[in-house]
C-alpha cells in the first residue's frame, strides 16, 4: 500500500521534469578546440553522473539506516548486496554496448537503428536477469561457499533473494539509459534516478526501523526498498521514452527486423565488456569477502570506504559515459582527430575533478566515517581507510575513463584482457597478501587494490594511444 501511494505521489513530478527536457541528437560538428571538447564532455558528462549518483544514493542511504539499526544488520546487508552486484554489473557491462551501437549510429547519421538497438537491448536484459535471479536463489549456500560464518550467510542469504526481484527492472533501466544517453537525451533518467530516492528514503525508513505501524525489517527492509525504488524508476523511464514527439525518427516503435544481426553486434561488443566489468567487480567483491573474514567491525568498515569510492566514482562514470558517446560519435563521422582528442580531455577532466573531491574527503574523514555507522570501532577502521581512498578514487576514475574511451572505439578486447591481469593478477593476491595474510587489514585490503587500478589505468592509457594512431571505422 506504501508502495503504491509513494508511487502515485512521485511519478507525476518526475514526468513533470522530464517533459520540460529538451535535448538534440549528438550528431554535432567536431569540435576544433581543447575548450570545447571540454565543455562538451562536461555537459554530458554531468548529469549522467548526477543519475549514476542518484542510483547509487539509494544503496549508500540503505547502508547508513542498517548500520545505525546495528552492526549484524548492517553486516547483512553488506554481505548480500555485493554478490548481486556482480551479476548486475555483468548485465551493466552486456548493456554498454547498447550505448556504443547506439551511439555510432546515431553519428553515422542512421537515428532509425538507434531504438531497434534499444529493443535488442531490454530483451537481453530480461533474459539474463532470469538467469541471475536462479543463481540468487541459491544465496546462502554460495555465501557458505565463499567462506562466511553461519549467521552471516543466513542474514545475507535472505538479503540477497530479497534483491533477486529487481534485478529485471534495473537492467532494462539501464538499457534505456544506455540508450536515451547515446542520442543526447540525459537528463530524464537523472530526473528519475533523483525522484526515486525520496521513494527509497521514505521505505528505508519505514521497512528498516519499522516506522508507520511497519514491522523493524532490517537488512531485508533495506533491500526491499531499493527492489520497489528499481522497478519504480524503469515505469518512469519507459513512460519517457515510449512518450517522445520524435520516437519515430529514431525507431523506438520500429518492428525488430533485423534483430538477430543487432543481437549478434551487442552481444560482440557487450559480452567482452560484460566480461571486463566481471573481472574487476568480482576483484572488489573477493576483497569485501576478504574483509568479512577480519570480523564484523572490518566488514563494515570496509565497505563504508568502498562505498564512499563508489560516490566518488559516479563522477568518474559521469565522464567515461560521455567520453565513451563522444568517441563513439567521432568513429562514426571518421573524425581520428576527434577521437583522441575527446578520450584524451576526458581523462584529464576526470583527474582535475577527483582530485580535488579527495582533497575534500582527506579533510573530512571524520565526519563521514560518523555518518556510516554509530559504532566507535567501526568509524575508527573507516576514518584510516578513507585517507587511502581519497588518492584511491582519483586512479579509479582515470582507469574508468580510459576505459570508456576505447569502448567507444569498439575496442573490447585487449583492454578486457589488461583488466583480467591487474584485478585477479594484481589486486586480489596483493590484497590478501597486505590485508588478510600480512596483518594490515583493511588499509592492506585498500592497498592492494590501489596498486591495481595505477597498473589497470597504466595499460588502458597505452591501449588508446596506440588505437589512435591507426584509421578507426564504425562497428
Amino acid at each position: 500500500m506504501l508502495i503504491c501511494w509513494a508511487s502515485q505521489a512521485i511519478v507525476p513530478v518526475a514526468c513533470c521534469a522530464m517533459s520540460a527536457t529538451v535535448a538534440g541528437p549528438l550528431t554535432m560538428p567536431p569540435a576544433h578546440t581543447l575548450g570545447e571538447h571540454v565543455r562538451r564532455t562536461v555537459l554530458l558528462a554531468l548529469p549522467v553522473a548526477i543519475s549514476r549518483w542518484g542510483v547509487l544514493i539509494m544503496v549508500t542511504i540503505a547502508h547508513a539506516m542498517t548500520g545505525h539499526a546495528s552492526t549484524t544488520q548492517q553486516a547483512y546487508f553488506d554481505v548480500g548486496f555485493f554478490p548481486q552486484m556482480v551479476m548486475l554489473v555483468v548485465g551493466m557491462g552486456l548493456m554498454m554496448g547498447v550505448t556504443v551501437l547506439s551511439a555510432q549510429a546515431n553519428g553515422g547519421g542512421h537515428a532509425e537503428r538507434c531504438g531497434r538497438i534499444w529493443q535488442v537491448g531490454l530483451i537481453a536484459a530480461v533474459v539474463l536477469s532470469m538467469l541471475f535471479v536462479c543463481v540468487m536463489w541459491w544465496g546462502e549456500a554460495l555465501l557458505r561457499l565463499l567462506g562466511q560464518s553461519a549467521d552471516i550467510a543466513a542474514g545475507g542469504g535472505a538479503v540477497l533473494w530479497t534483491f533477486a526481484a529487481g534485478v529485471p527492472a534495473i537492467l532494462m533501466f539501464v538499457a534505456t539509459s544506455a540508450f536515451l544517453e547515446s542520442i543526447g537525451r540525459v537528463w530524464p533518467g537523472t530526473a528519475v534516478s533523483l525522484t526515486a530516492n525520496i521513494v527509497n528514503g521514505g521505505l528505508c525508513w519505514v521497512l528498516v526501523f519499522g516506522h508507520l505501524g511497519s514491522p523493524a525489517m532490517g537488512a531485508i527492509g533495506a533491500a526491499l526498498a531499493i527492489t520497489a525504488t528499481r522497478w519504480f524508476m524503469l515505469a518512469c523511464l519507459l513512460v519517457y521514452t515510449l512518450g517522445m514527439k520524435d520516437g519515430a525518427h529514431y525507431g523506438v516503435r520500429a518492428p525488430l527486423a533485423g534483430s538477430y544481426q543487432t543481437l549478434v553486434k551487442l552481444l560482440r561488443v557487450g559480452a567482452p565488456l560484460a566480461l571486463a566489468q566481471v573481472l574487476e567487480s568480482t576483484a572488489f567483491a573477493w576483497t569485501t569477502n576478504m574483509a568479512g573474514w577480519l570480523g564484523s567491525a572490518s566488514l563494515a568498515a570496509f565497505y563504508s570506504a568502498l562505498n564512499l569510492n563508489a560516490n566518488v566514482f559516479m563522477v568518474g562514470l559521469g565522464i567515461a559515459t560521455a567520453t565513451s558517446v563522444r568517441v563513439a560519435n567521432a568513429v562514426g563521422r571518421r573524425d581520428q582527430t576527434g577521437v583522441r582528442l575527446a578520450g584524451w580531455t576526458g581523462a584529464g577532466l576526470g583527474v582535475v575533478v577527483t582530485a580535488l573531491i579527495g582533497v575534500a574527503i582527506a579533510l573530512w574523514r571524520q565526519p563521514i566515517a560518523f555518518f556510516y555507522s554509530h559504532d566507535p570501532a567501526v568509524q575508527e577502521i573507516t576514518v584510516d581507510a578513507l585517507a587511502i581512498v581519497a588518492w584511491l578514487s582519483v586512479v579509479d576514475t582515470v582507469q574508468s575513463v580510459l576505459a570508456g574511451a576505447t569502448r567507444g572505439v569498439a575496442d573490447v578486447i585487449v583492454p578486457t584482457v589488461t583488466q583480467g591481469i591487474a584485478f585477479w593478477g594484481i589486486a586480489v593476491p596483493l590484497a590478501y597478501h597486505l590485508g588478510y595474510a600480512g596483518g594490515y587489514g583493511v588499509n592492506g585490503l585498500f592497498w592492494g587494490l590501489g596498486i591495481s587500478l595505477i597498473a589497470a589505468s597504466l595499460f588502458l592509457a597505452l591501449r588508446f594511444q596506440a588505437l589512435t594512431r591507426r584509421v578507426i571505422r564504425p562497428v
